[in-house]
């Protein structure tokens, strides 16, 4: 069997808790149509492991937008990320894979499955700030509303939810490591805590995404006497109290490629880069003048005085830090998706 009918296929463990069955599924359709091995990493890097020790196998992510991006920075620090194509099948709640789903990945697990085995590739521009990470959809200043979710640690992924819950038999992985499948594999080892399914696995809840109540368990969402007095003033004052009304905007120094953006004196309501058409499309928006776009190779922010800011790079929050630069890498690493979702004139 040739290189390119071999496959490692990395089930991230929110996947498995949230959505067994379309792990299942997926899993069943490509170890139907290639030799595949199946790995469950226990750990961050037991996943960088995964994807070190592939060897010529095409390397398949089934899991959200978090499992995307943390692939594609693995693969991008091994030096790697420009040879075999990358697959998606995007596993969780709509809100959870968004950016796959809007880079050409089919959200069913057997379209996207059959993209895997016999869909076309495409070429996709880079984000890379100075400090070696990666963006794969954008980046965005300030970092926006928090989500709803706890903000945790991305290694929390990794750890099995709360008190051994309902394991994954039926996702056809119950633990790290690797094995060799073919149709009708059982996929990788027996680390985990097997159990009757997914049925308990609560997808439908906000937090089913890995940063909620399947990641923390449910310990962490009884009701507290704290909790029950915010909500009393938050009723008695208003949802708006409390918080300072943004009318100040933020005080930031904008560089695209040497050319002036914005300086500190004239703050701006956000900053938004994403890698588009070869290049790093900047957006500025200031409080008193209509948004500037500007197309460029590096993009540059800086705070006032040194004073940190925070940002959103794709759906993680970062900072505050000082200063960033950003630098498009365009056809950076390639994704496979259905012929009919490719346009006329990518390649």
């Amino acid at each position: 069997m040739s290189a390119p009918d071999q496959l490692l296929v990395v089930i991230d463990p929110v996947a498995r808790r949230c959505d067994g069955e379309s792990v299942r599924i997926a899993r069943d359709v490509l170890c139907g149509g290639a030799a595949a091995k199946v790995c469950v990493p226990g750990t961050p890097e037991e996943f960088v492991r995964a994807l070190a020790r592939r060897g010529s196998r095409r390397l398949v992510v089934i899991g959200d937008d978090r499992a995307l991006v943390r692939a594609v920075g693995a693969l991008h620090h091994g030096g790697d990320l420009g040879g075999n194509a990358l697959s998606l099948v995007p596993v969780g709640p709509r809100e959870t894979v968004r950016l796959g789903v809007s880079l050409g990945a089919p959200p069913g697990p057997v379209t996207a499955a059959r993209a895997v085995l016999g869909g076309v590739a495409r070429r996709l521009d880079l984000l890379v700030d100075d400090r070696g990470g990666v963006v794969v959809g954008g980046v965005r200043i300030p970092e926006g509303t928090p989500s709803p979710e706890p903000v945790v640690a991305p290694e929390a992924r990794f750890r099995p939810s709360g008190g051994g819950g309902p394991g994954a038999s039926g996702a056809g992985a119950s633990g790290a490591g690797t094995s060799g499948s073919g149709p009708g594999a059982s996929g990788a080892g027996a680390s985990g805590t097997p159990g009757p399914g997914l049925s308990g696995s609560g997808c439908s809840a906000p937090g089913a995404s890995g940063w909620g109540p399947s990641a923390w368990g449910p310990s962490m969402w009884v009701p507290s006497m704290w909790g029950t007095c915010r909500s009393l003033v938050r009723t008695l004052v208003g949802p708006g109290a409390g918080r300072v009304p943004p009318t100040l905007g933020q005080r930031l120094r904008v560089e695209a490629d040497g050319r002036l953006l914005a300086d500190v004196d004239d703050p701006v309501d956000g900053v938004t880069v994403v890698a588009r058409d070869g290049a790093a499309e900047v957006v500025v928006r200031p409080r008193a003048a209509p948004p500037r776009r500007w197309a460029a190779r590096t993009v540059t922010v800086a705070g006032a005085g040194g004073e940190g800011y925070r940002y959103r790079a794709d759906a993680e929050p970062t900072g505050p830090v000082p200063t960033r630069t950003w630098t498009v890498r365009p056809g950076a690493w390639t994704l496979l998706v259905p012929a009919r979702a490719l346009p006329a004139d990518a390649g």
